[in-house]
Protein backbone atom coordinates (compact mmCIF):
# COMPACT_ATOMS: atom_id res chain seq x y z
CA UNK A 1 0.00 0.00 0.00
CA UNK A 2 2.86 2.38 0.90
CA UNK A 3 4.63 1.50 -2.36
CA UNK A 4 1.45 2.31 -4.32
CA UNK A 5 1.11 5.70 -2.61
CA UNK A 6 4.76 6.45 -3.35
CA UNK A 7 4.31 5.61 -7.04
CA UNK A 8 1.21 7.81 -7.25
CA UNK A 9 3.10 10.70 -5.63
CA UNK A 10 6.04 10.31 -8.03
CA UNK A 11 3.73 10.25 -11.06
CA UNK A 12 1.89 13.37 -9.88
CA UNK A 13 5.17 15.16 -9.20
CA UNK A 14 6.56 14.30 -12.64
CA UNK A 15 3.36 15.45 -14.36
CA UNK A 16 3.44 18.73 -12.47
CA UNK A 17 7.13 19.25 -13.25
CA UNK A 18 6.66 18.57 -16.98
CA UNK A 19 3.64 20.92 -17.14
CA UNK A 20 5.46 23.69 -15.30
CA UNK A 21 8.55 23.31 -17.48
CA UNK A 22 6.42 23.36 -20.64
CA UNK A 23 4.59 26.47 -19.46
CA UNK A 24 7.92 28.10 -18.62
CA UNK A 25 9.27 27.30 -22.11
CA UNK A 26 6.17 28.73 -23.78
CA UNK A 27 6.32 31.93 -21.69
CA UNK A 28 10.02 32.29 -22.46
CA UNK A 29 9.41 31.88 -26.19
CA UNK A 30 6.53 34.37 -26.12
CA UNK A 31 8.82 36.86 -24.36
CA UNK A 32 11.46 36.28 -27.06
CA UNK A 33 8.84 36.75 -29.78
CA UNK A 34 7.70 40.02 -28.19
CA UNK A 35 11.29 41.31 -28.18
CA UNK A 36 11.81 40.32 -31.83
CA UNK A 37 8.44 41.85 -32.75
CA UNK A 38 9.40 45.12 -31.04
CA UNK A 39 12.53 45.21 -33.22
CA UNK A 40 10.82 44.12 -36.46
CA UNK A 41 11.74 47.38 -38.20
CA UNK A 42 15.41 46.49 -37.74
CA UNK A 43 14.96 43.33 -39.82
CA UNK A 44 12.88 45.18 -42.42
CA UNK A 45 15.60 47.83 -42.68
CA UNK A 46 18.19 45.11 -43.10
CA UNK A 47 16.13 43.63 -45.96
CA UNK A 48 15.74 47.09 -47.54
CA UNK A 49 19.50 47.66 -47.33
CA UNK A 50 20.13 44.45 -49.27
CA UNK A 51 17.56 45.52 -51.88
CA UNK A 52 19.13 48.97 -52.16
CA UNK A 53 22.57 47.44 -52.77
CA UNK A 54 21.16 45.28 -55.58
CA UNK A 55 19.43 48.28 -57.17
CA UNK A 56 22.72 50.17 -57.13
CA UNK A 57 24.36 47.29 -58.95
CA UNK A 58 21.54 47.42 -61.51
CA UNK A 59 22.53 50.97 -62.44
CA UNK A 60 25.99 49.83 -63.50
CA UNK A 61 24.85 46.61 -65.24
CA UNK A 62 25.84 46.60 -68.90
CA UNK A 63 24.64 43.40 -70.52
CA UNK A 64 21.18 41.78 -70.47
CA UNK A 65 22.66 38.76 -68.68
CA UNK A 66 23.98 40.96 -65.88
CA UNK A 67 20.58 42.63 -65.59
CA UNK A 68 18.85 39.22 -65.56
CA UNK A 69 21.05 38.05 -62.68
CA UNK A 70 20.29 41.23 -60.66
CA UNK A 71 16.56 41.05 -61.47
CA UNK A 72 16.57 37.46 -60.26
CA UNK A 73 18.33 38.45 -57.02
CA UNK A 74 15.82 41.26 -56.48
CA UNK A 75 12.96 38.85 -57.12
CA UNK A 76 14.34 36.48 -54.46
CA UNK A 77 14.45 39.37 -51.98
CA UNK A 78 10.87 40.42 -52.77
CA UNK A 79 9.08 37.11 -53.31
CA UNK A 80 8.08 36.67 -49.67
CA UNK A 81 8.36 40.36 -48.81
CA UNK A 82 6.23 42.38 -51.25
CA UNK A 83 3.84 41.04 -53.88
CA UNK A 84 3.86 44.16 -56.08
CA UNK A 85 7.65 44.30 -56.29
CA UNK A 86 7.98 40.53 -56.77
CA UNK A 87 5.41 40.71 -59.56
CA UNK A 88 7.26 43.64 -61.17
CA UNK A 89 10.60 41.87 -61.20
CA UNK A 90 9.15 38.56 -62.37
CA UNK A 91 7.67 40.46 -65.35
CA UNK A 92 11.03 42.13 -65.96
CA UNK A 93 12.65 38.70 -65.91
CA UNK A 94 10.19 37.56 -68.55
CA UNK A 95 10.91 40.59 -70.73
CA UNK A 96 14.68 40.29 -70.53
CA UNK A 97 14.61 36.51 -71.07
CA UNK A 98 12.66 37.13 -74.26
CA UNK A 99 15.28 39.71 -75.20
CA UNK A 100 17.96 37.06 -74.59
CA UNK A 101 15.89 34.59 -76.62
CA UNK A 102 16.54 31.89 -74.02
CA UNK A 103 13.57 29.44 -73.73
CA UNK A 104 14.87 28.04 -70.43
CA UNK A 105 15.05 31.51 -68.85
CA UNK A 106 11.59 32.36 -70.23
CA UNK A 107 10.14 29.23 -68.60
CA UNK A 108 11.99 29.97 -65.34
CA UNK A 109 10.63 33.53 -65.29
CA UNK A 110 7.11 32.20 -65.83
CA UNK A 111 7.49 29.90 -62.82
CA UNK A 112 8.65 32.82 -60.67
CA UNK A 113 5.60 34.77 -61.75
CA UNK A 114 3.40 31.76 -60.89
CA UNK A 115 4.93 31.60 -57.37
CA UNK A 116 4.16 35.30 -56.88
CA UNK A 117 0.58 34.90 -58.06
CA UNK A 118 0.08 31.93 -55.74
CA UNK A 119 1.43 33.87 -52.75
CA UNK A 120 -1.13 36.59 -53.41
CA UNK A 121 -4.01 34.09 -53.65
CA UNK A 122 -4.55 34.28 -57.43
CA UNK A 123 -4.98 30.53 -57.92
CA UNK A 124 -6.56 30.53 -61.39
CA UNK A 125 -3.83 32.79 -62.79
CA UNK A 126 -1.16 30.66 -61.11
CA UNK A 127 -2.33 27.46 -62.79
CA UNK A 128 -2.65 29.21 -66.14
CA UNK A 129 0.99 30.32 -65.91
CA UNK A 130 2.16 26.87 -64.81
CA UNK A 131 0.20 25.07 -67.52
CA UNK A 132 1.79 27.38 -70.09
CA UNK A 133 5.34 26.27 -69.19
CA UNK A 134 7.18 23.68 -71.29
CA UNK A 135 8.81 21.62 -68.52
CA UNK A 136 10.95 19.78 -71.05
CA UNK A 137 13.19 22.85 -70.94
CA UNK A 138 13.93 22.23 -67.23
CA UNK A 139 16.54 20.04 -65.62
CA UNK A 140 15.60 17.68 -62.77
CA UNK A 141 15.95 20.36 -60.05
CA UNK A 142 13.70 22.83 -61.90
CA UNK A 143 11.14 20.10 -62.60
CA UNK A 144 11.02 19.25 -58.89
CA UNK A 145 10.40 22.93 -58.08
CA UNK A 146 7.74 23.09 -60.82
CA UNK A 147 5.79 20.07 -59.57
CA UNK A 148 6.10 21.23 -55.95
CA UNK A 149 4.70 24.66 -56.84
CA UNK A 150 1.88 23.13 -58.85
CA UNK A 151 1.00 20.78 -55.98
CA UNK A 152 0.91 23.74 -53.60
CA UNK A 153 -1.43 25.54 -56.02
CA UNK A 154 -3.90 22.66 -56.01
CA UNK A 155 -3.73 22.25 -52.23
CA UNK A 156 -4.16 25.96 -51.54
CA UNK A 157 -7.07 26.11 -53.96
CA UNK A 158 -8.66 23.14 -52.21
CA UNK A 159 -8.26 24.80 -48.79
CA UNK A 160 -9.62 28.09 -50.09
CA UNK A 161 -12.75 26.53 -51.66
CA UNK A 162 -13.57 24.46 -48.53
CA UNK A 163 -15.80 22.19 -50.57
CA UNK A 164 -15.72 18.42 -50.51
CA UNK A 165 -16.68 18.31 -54.17
CA UNK A 166 -13.74 20.41 -55.29
CA UNK A 167 -11.32 19.02 -52.72
CA UNK A 168 -11.94 15.62 -54.26
CA UNK A 169 -10.67 17.06 -57.54
CA UNK A 170 -7.79 19.29 -56.45
CA UNK A 171 -6.20 17.13 -53.73
CA UNK A 172 -5.57 14.10 -56.03
CA UNK A 173 -4.11 16.43 -58.65
CA UNK A 174 -1.78 17.87 -56.03
CA UNK A 175 -0.74 14.39 -54.86
CA UNK A 176 -0.07 13.41 -58.48
CA UNK A 177 2.26 16.42 -58.87
CA UNK A 178 4.14 15.42 -55.72
CA UNK A 179 4.52 11.86 -57.00
CA UNK A 180 5.94 13.22 -60.25
CA UNK A 181 8.46 15.27 -58.29
CA UNK A 182 9.40 12.41 -55.94
CA UNK A 183 10.45 10.27 -58.90
CA UNK A 184 13.07 12.92 -59.75
CA UNK A 185 14.38 13.35 -56.18
CA UNK A 186 17.20 11.54 -54.47
CA UNK A 187 15.68 9.60 -51.52
CA UNK A 188 16.60 11.20 -48.20
CA UNK A 189 17.48 14.56 -49.75
CA UNK A 190 15.96 17.80 -48.45
CA UNK A 191 13.67 18.14 -51.50
CA UNK A 192 12.56 14.52 -51.15
CA UNK A 193 11.69 14.93 -47.47
CA UNK A 194 9.88 18.21 -48.11
CA UNK A 195 7.73 16.62 -50.81
CA UNK A 196 7.17 13.46 -48.80
CA UNK A 197 6.16 15.49 -45.74
CA UNK A 198 3.63 17.52 -47.72
CA UNK A 199 2.17 14.35 -49.22
CA UNK A 200 1.85 12.71 -45.79
CA UNK A 201 0.27 15.88 -44.43
CA UNK A 202 -2.37 15.96 -47.15
CA UNK A 203 -3.07 12.23 -46.80
CA UNK A 204 -3.52 12.53 -43.02
CA UNK A 205 -0.50 10.35 -42.24
CA UNK A 206 0.49 12.15 -39.01
CA UNK A 207 2.90 9.43 -37.86
CA UNK A 208 4.95 9.49 -41.05
CA UNK A 209 4.60 13.26 -41.37
CA UNK A 210 5.92 13.85 -37.86
CA UNK A 211 9.05 11.78 -38.53
CA UNK A 212 9.62 13.52 -41.87
CA UNK A 213 9.28 17.08 -40.54
CA UNK A 214 11.43 16.35 -37.49
CA UNK A 215 14.13 15.15 -39.91
CA UNK A 216 13.69 18.32 -42.00
CA UNK A 217 14.10 20.60 -38.99
CA UNK A 218 17.39 18.88 -38.12
CA UNK A 219 19.04 20.07 -41.35
CA UNK A 220 22.02 22.25 -40.43
CA UNK A 221 21.83 24.65 -43.38
CA UNK A 222 18.10 25.37 -43.05
CA UNK A 223 17.21 28.98 -43.91
CA UNK A 224 14.96 30.88 -41.46
CA UNK A 225 12.13 30.85 -44.03
CA UNK A 226 12.48 27.09 -44.63
CA UNK A 227 12.50 26.53 -40.87
CA UNK A 228 9.31 28.60 -40.44
CA UNK A 229 7.46 26.69 -43.20
CA UNK A 230 8.40 23.24 -41.95
CA UNK A 231 7.88 24.20 -38.28
CA UNK A 232 4.32 25.30 -39.15
CA UNK A 233 3.65 21.95 -40.80
CA UNK A 234 5.00 20.02 -37.81
CA UNK A 235 3.02 22.27 -35.47
CA UNK A 236 -0.18 21.35 -37.30
CA UNK A 237 0.63 17.63 -36.91
CA UNK A 238 1.22 18.06 -33.16
CA UNK A 239 -2.07 19.98 -32.89
CA UNK A 240 -3.96 17.15 -34.62
CA UNK A 241 -2.30 14.60 -32.34
CA UNK A 242 -3.26 16.59 -29.21
CA UNK A 243 0.25 17.83 -28.26
CA UNK A 244 -0.87 21.43 -27.84
CA UNK A 245 2.22 22.76 -26.05
CA UNK A 246 4.65 21.36 -28.64
CA UNK A 247 2.44 22.75 -31.39
CA UNK A 248 2.43 26.17 -29.72
CA UNK A 249 6.20 26.21 -29.20
CA UNK A 250 6.87 25.42 -32.86
CA UNK A 251 4.47 28.15 -34.01
CA UNK A 252 6.22 30.70 -31.82
CA UNK A 253 9.64 29.66 -33.17
CA UNK A 254 8.27 29.87 -36.72
CA UNK A 255 6.88 33.36 -36.09
CA UNK A 256 10.27 34.48 -34.72
CA UNK A 257 12.03 33.13 -37.82
CA UNK A 258 9.55 34.91 -40.10
CA UNK A 259 10.15 38.26 -38.41
CA UNK A 260 13.93 37.83 -38.35
CA UNK A 261 13.93 37.02 -42.08
CA UNK A 262 11.51 39.92 -42.82
CA UNK A 263 9.01 37.47 -44.33
CA UNK A 264 5.62 39.08 -44.85
CA UNK A 265 3.93 36.18 -46.67
CA UNK A 266 3.47 34.02 -43.60
CA UNK A 267 0.87 32.01 -41.68
CA UNK A 268 2.69 31.28 -38.41
CA UNK A 269 1.76 34.40 -36.47
CA UNK A 270 -1.86 34.18 -37.68
CA UNK A 271 -2.18 30.59 -36.47
CA UNK A 272 -0.44 31.53 -33.24
CA UNK A 273 -2.93 34.31 -32.49
CA UNK A 274 -5.84 31.96 -33.20
CA UNK A 275 -4.52 29.31 -30.77
CA UNK A 276 -3.72 31.86 -28.04
CA UNK A 277 -7.21 33.35 -28.40
CA UNK A 278 -8.76 29.92 -27.87
CA UNK A 279 -6.54 29.46 -24.79
CA UNK A 280 -7.81 32.77 -23.37
CA UNK A 281 -4.61 34.80 -23.84
CA UNK A 282 -6.41 37.81 -25.33
CA UNK A 283 -3.54 40.30 -24.98
CA UNK A 284 -1.03 38.26 -26.99
CA UNK A 285 -3.69 37.12 -29.47
CA UNK A 286 -4.65 40.74 -30.21
CA UNK A 287 -1.05 41.86 -30.77
CA UNK A 288 -0.27 38.92 -33.05
CA UNK A 289 -3.46 39.09 -35.13
CA UNK A 290 -2.78 42.79 -35.74
CA UNK A 291 0.74 41.91 -36.85
CA UNK A 292 -0.61 39.16 -39.12
CA UNK A 293 -2.96 41.64 -40.78
CA UNK A 294 -0.15 44.19 -41.16
CA UNK A 295 2.05 41.55 -42.82
CA UNK A 296 -0.72 40.37 -45.16
CA UNK A 297 -1.56 43.95 -46.13
CA UNK A 298 2.08 44.88 -46.61
CA UNK A 299 2.68 41.86 -48.84
CA UNK A 300 -0.65 41.99 -50.66
CA UNK A 301 -1.76 38.43 -49.81
CA UNK A 302 -5.48 38.57 -50.58
CA UNK A 303 -6.39 35.13 -49.22
CA UNK A 304 -4.52 35.84 -45.97
CA UNK A 305 -6.41 39.10 -45.51
CA UNK A 306 -9.72 37.29 -45.98
CA UNK A 307 -8.81 34.64 -43.38
CA UNK A 308 -7.51 37.16 -40.88
CA UNK A 309 -10.53 39.43 -41.35
CA UNK A 310 -12.78 36.59 -40.20
CA UNK A 311 -11.16 36.40 -36.75
CA UNK A 312 -9.70 39.89 -36.21
CA UNK A 313 -13.00 41.57 -35.17
CA UNK A 314 -13.72 38.78 -32.67
CA UNK A 315 -10.31 39.05 -30.98
CA UNK A 316 -10.44 42.84 -31.09
CA UNK A 317 -13.87 42.88 -29.41
CA UNK A 318 -12.65 40.56 -26.64
CA UNK A 319 -9.54 42.69 -26.15
CA UNK A 320 -11.59 45.89 -25.85
CA UNK A 321 -13.94 44.21 -23.35
CA UNK A 322 -10.98 43.10 -21.26
CA UNK A 323 -9.45 46.59 -21.28
CA UNK A 324 -12.75 48.15 -20.21
CA UNK A 325 -13.04 45.66 -17.35
CA UNK A 326 -9.53 46.50 -16.16
CA UNK A 327 -10.33 50.22 -16.31
CA UNK A 328 -13.41 49.73 -14.15
CA UNK A 329 -11.36 47.81 -11.60
CA UNK A 330 -8.74 50.55 -11.59
CA UNK A 331 -11.36 53.24 -11.03
CA UNK A 332 -12.88 51.23 -8.17
CA UNK A 333 -9.54 50.72 -6.43
CA UNK A 334 -8.61 54.37 -6.96
CA UNK A 335 -11.87 55.48 -5.37
CA UNK A 336 -11.31 53.22 -2.35
CA UNK A 337 -7.74 54.46 -1.90
CA UNK A 338 -8.91 58.07 -2.18
CA UNK A 339 -11.49 57.52 0.55
CA UNK A 340 -8.85 55.94 2.81
CA UNK A 341 -6.47 58.85 2.22
CA UNK A 342 -9.19 61.39 3.04
CA UNK A 343 -10.10 59.41 6.17
CA UNK A 344 -6.51 59.36 7.40
CA UNK A 345 -5.90 63.03 6.59
CA UNK A 346 -9.04 64.01 8.52
CA UNK A 347 -7.83 62.15 11.61
CA UNK A 348 -4.37 63.61 11.18
CA UNK A 349 -5.83 67.12 11.23
CA UNK A 350 -7.79 66.39 14.41
CA UNK A 351 -4.71 64.94 16.11
CA UNK A 352 -2.62 67.95 15.08
CA UNK A 353 -5.08 70.34 16.69
CA UNK A 354 -5.13 68.33 19.92
CA UNK A 355 -1.35 68.16 20.05
CA UNK A 356 -1.22 71.93 19.66
CA UNK A 357 -3.49 72.27 22.68
CA UNK A 358 -1.25 69.91 24.64
CA UNK A 359 1.81 72.03 23.82
CA UNK A 360 0.00 75.14 25.10
CA UNK A 361 -0.84 73.27 28.31
CA UNK A 362 2.82 72.33 28.74
CA UNK A 363 3.83 75.97 28.40
CA UNK A 364 1.33 76.95 31.09
CA UNK A 365 2.78 74.33 33.46
CA UNK A 366 6.32 75.58 32.84
CA UNK A 367 5.24 79.15 33.52
CA UNK A 368 3.59 78.02 36.73
CA UNK A 369 6.79 76.30 37.85
CA UNK A 370 8.82 79.47 37.25
CA UNK A 371 6.28 81.50 39.16
CA UNK A 372 6.46 79.06 42.07
CA UNK A 373 10.26 79.39 42.21
CA UNK A 374 10.18 83.23 42.19
CA UNK A 375 7.40 83.62 44.74
CA UNK A 376 8.99 82.56 48.07
CA UNK A 377 6.16 84.03 50.08
CA UNK A 378 3.66 81.60 48.61
CA UNK A 379 6.10 78.66 48.36
CA UNK A 380 4.04 76.28 50.44
CA UNK A 381 0.85 77.10 48.60
CA UNK A 382 2.61 76.96 45.27
CA UNK A 383 4.29 73.63 46.12
CA UNK A 384 0.95 72.26 47.08
CA UNK A 385 -0.53 73.54 43.80
CA UNK A 386 2.44 72.16 41.89
CA UNK A 387 2.04 68.79 43.54
CA UNK A 388 -1.61 68.83 42.64
CA UNK A 389 -0.80 69.89 39.08
CA UNK A 390 1.80 67.13 38.75
CA UNK A 391 -0.63 64.59 40.11
CA UNK A 392 -3.26 65.73 37.61
CA UNK A 393 -0.69 65.64 34.87
CA UNK A 394 0.45 62.12 35.83
CA UNK A 395 -3.12 60.93 36.06
CA UNK A 396 -3.84 62.59 32.73
CA UNK A 397 -0.86 60.95 31.06
CA UNK A 398 -1.70 57.56 32.58
CA UNK A 399 -5.23 57.85 31.39
CA UNK A 400 -3.95 58.98 27.98
CA UNK A 401 -1.74 55.90 27.58
CA UNK A 402 -4.53 53.65 28.87
CA UNK A 403 -6.86 55.00 26.20
CA UNK A 404 -4.04 54.69 23.65
CA UNK A 405 -3.73 50.92 24.32
CA UNK A 406 -7.32 50.28 23.24
CA UNK A 407 -7.52 52.96 20.53
CA UNK A 408 -7.70 50.57 17.59
CA UNK A 409 -10.74 48.77 19.01
CA UNK A 410 -12.55 52.08 19.55
CA UNK A 411 -11.98 53.62 16.09
CA UNK A 412 -15.49 52.79 14.91
CA UNK A 413 -17.08 54.68 17.80
CA UNK A 414 -14.49 57.47 17.92
CA UNK A 415 -16.46 60.14 16.07
CA UNK A 416 -19.63 59.60 18.09
CA UNK A 417 -17.65 59.65 21.33
CA UNK A 418 -15.87 62.93 20.46
CA UNK A 419 -19.13 64.61 19.47
CA UNK A 420 -20.73 63.52 22.73
CA UNK A 421 -17.81 64.74 24.91
CA UNK A 422 -17.50 68.09 23.12
CA UNK A 423 -21.23 68.75 23.31
CA UNK A 424 -21.10 68.14 27.10
CA UNK A 425 -17.90 70.27 27.40
CA UNK A 426 -15.85 67.35 28.74
CA UNK A 427 -12.75 68.69 27.02
CA UNK A 428 -10.20 66.79 29.08
CA UNK A 429 -11.89 63.51 28.26
CA UNK A 430 -11.94 64.50 24.59
CA UNK A 431 -8.26 65.34 24.74
CA UNK A 432 -7.50 62.00 26.34
CA UNK A 433 -9.53 60.20 23.67
CA UNK A 434 -7.71 62.04 20.89
CA UNK A 435 -4.33 61.39 22.49
CA UNK A 436 -5.13 57.69 22.37
CA UNK A 437 -4.83 57.80 18.55
CA UNK A 438 -1.62 56.29 17.11
CA UNK A 439 -1.00 58.03 13.81
CA UNK A 440 2.06 55.93 12.97
CA UNK A 441 0.06 52.70 13.26
CA UNK A 442 -2.62 54.24 11.11
CA UNK A 443 0.03 55.31 8.62
CA UNK A 444 1.53 51.80 8.56
CA UNK A 445 -1.96 50.34 8.15
CA UNK A 446 -2.48 52.78 5.28
CA UNK A 447 0.84 51.70 3.75
CA UNK A 448 -0.06 48.03 4.15
CA UNK A 449 -3.50 48.58 2.63
CA UNK A 450 -2.00 50.64 -0.22
CA UNK A 451 0.67 47.97 -0.85
CA UNK A 452 -1.88 45.18 -0.85
CA UNK A 453 -4.28 46.94 -3.22
CA UNK A 454 -1.44 48.16 -5.44
CA UNK A 455 0.11 44.69 -5.75
CA UNK A 456 -3.29 43.29 -6.61
CA UNK A 457 -3.37 45.76 -9.50
CA UNK A 458 0.31 45.32 -10.41
CA UNK A 459 1.40 41.84 -9.24
CA UNK A 460 4.57 42.02 -11.38
CA UNK A 461 5.57 45.49 -10.18
CA UNK A 462 8.46 44.39 -7.93
CA UNK A 463 9.89 42.03 -10.56
CA UNK A 464 9.64 44.58 -13.35
CA UNK A 465 10.93 47.37 -11.13
CA UNK A 466 13.97 45.30 -10.13
CA UNK A 467 14.52 44.40 -13.78
CA UNK A 468 15.64 48.01 -14.29
CA UNK A 469 18.80 47.32 -12.27
CA UNK A 470 21.86 45.22 -12.87
CA UNK A 471 21.92 41.81 -11.25
CA UNK A 472 22.80 42.07 -7.59
CA UNK A 473 21.67 45.70 -7.32
CA UNK A 474 17.92 45.09 -7.06
CA UNK A 475 15.91 46.78 -4.31
CA UNK A 476 15.03 44.30 -1.56
CA UNK A 477 11.69 44.33 0.31
CA UNK A 478 12.12 44.51 4.12
CA UNK A 479 10.90 41.49 6.03
CA UNK A 480 7.29 41.77 7.08
CA UNK A 481 6.45 44.37 4.42
CA UNK A 482 4.91 44.13 0.98
CA UNK A 483 6.84 47.06 -0.53
CA UNK A 484 10.01 48.90 0.44
CA UNK A 485 9.98 52.70 0.75
CA UNK A 486 11.69 52.96 -2.66
CA UNK A 487 9.09 50.68 -4.26
CA UNK A 488 6.29 52.65 -2.58
CA UNK A 489 7.52 56.01 -3.91
CA UNK A 490 7.55 54.73 -7.47
CA UNK A 491 4.30 52.84 -6.88
CA UNK A 492 2.66 56.21 -6.15
CA UNK A 493 4.24 57.57 -9.32
CA UNK A 494 2.83 54.60 -11.23
CA UNK A 495 -0.59 55.41 -9.80
CA UNK A 496 -0.24 58.89 -11.33
CA UNK A 497 1.01 60.90 -8.34
CA UNK A 498 4.08 62.67 -9.72
CA UNK A 499 4.19 65.70 -7.42
CA UNK A 500 7.02 65.27 -4.90
CA UNK A 501 5.21 67.39 -2.31
CA UNK A 502 2.15 65.14 -2.44
CA UNK A 503 4.28 62.02 -2.25
CA UNK A 504 6.15 63.45 0.76
CA UNK A 505 2.90 64.20 2.58
CA UNK A 506 1.42 60.79 1.85
CA UNK A 507 4.51 58.91 3.05
CA UNK A 508 5.34 61.21 5.96
CA UNK A 509 8.72 62.36 4.64
CA UNK A 510 10.16 65.71 3.68
CA UNK A 511 10.26 66.77 0.03
CA UNK A 512 14.09 66.67 0.17
CA UNK A 513 13.97 63.07 1.39
CA UNK A 514 11.74 62.12 -1.54
CA UNK A 515 14.13 63.87 -3.95
CA UNK A 516 17.03 62.00 -2.37
CA UNK A 517 15.30 58.60 -2.70
CA UNK A 518 14.35 59.22 -6.33
CA UNK A 519 17.78 60.46 -7.40
CA UNK A 520 19.55 57.58 -5.65
CA UNK A 521 17.31 54.99 -7.35
CA UNK A 522 17.61 56.58 -10.80
CA UNK A 523 21.38 56.80 -10.51
CA UNK A 524 21.58 53.17 -9.46
CA UNK A 525 19.51 51.94 -12.45
CA UNK A 526 21.05 51.22 -15.85
CA UNK A 527 18.14 53.15 -17.42
CA UNK A 528 18.70 56.85 -18.20
CA UNK A 529 17.33 59.22 -15.52
CA UNK A 530 14.85 60.95 -17.81
CA UNK A 531 13.63 57.59 -19.08
CA UNK A 532 13.28 55.83 -15.70
CA UNK A 533 9.80 57.13 -14.79
CA UNK A 534 8.58 56.37 -18.31
CA UNK A 535 9.69 52.77 -17.80
CA UNK A 536 7.80 52.71 -14.48
CA UNK A 537 4.66 54.01 -16.20
CA UNK A 538 5.00 51.28 -18.85
CA UNK A 539 4.46 48.57 -16.23
CA UNK A 540 0.99 47.07 -17.20
CA UNK A 541 -1.76 46.01 -15.36
CA UNK A 542 -3.39 42.73 -15.10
Amino acid sequence: MKLLKLLIFICCYLCFTVTARSQSTTDSLLAELNVVLANKQFYVNKKNDQITQLKRKLITAQTPKEKYAIYEALYEQYKSFSYDSAYTYSKKLQAISVQLNDPHLIASAKMKLAFTLLSSGLFKETLEELNGINIQLFDATDKIAYYFLKARSYFDLSDYDRSQDYSGIYNPQGIACIDSALVLCKPGSFSYLELEGLKQLRNGDTNGGMETYIALLKYTHLTPHDFAVNACCLSYIYEVRGSQEKSLELLIRAAISDIESATKETVAIYKLSDILFKKGDIDHAYVYIKQAMDDATFYGALQRQVKISSILPIIEAQWITQIEHQKKLLYTYSFIITLLVIFVLAFAYIIFKQLKKLRIADEVIKAANITLQENNKSLEELNRNLSTANKIKNEYIGYYFNINSIYIERLESFQKSIDKKLSSKRYEDAQAAVKNLNLENERQLLFHTFDKVFLRLFPDFIRKFNALFHEGEEIAVPEGQLLSTEHRIFALIRMGIHDNDRIAKLLGYSVNTIYSYKNRIKTKSFVANDEFEHRIMDIEAV
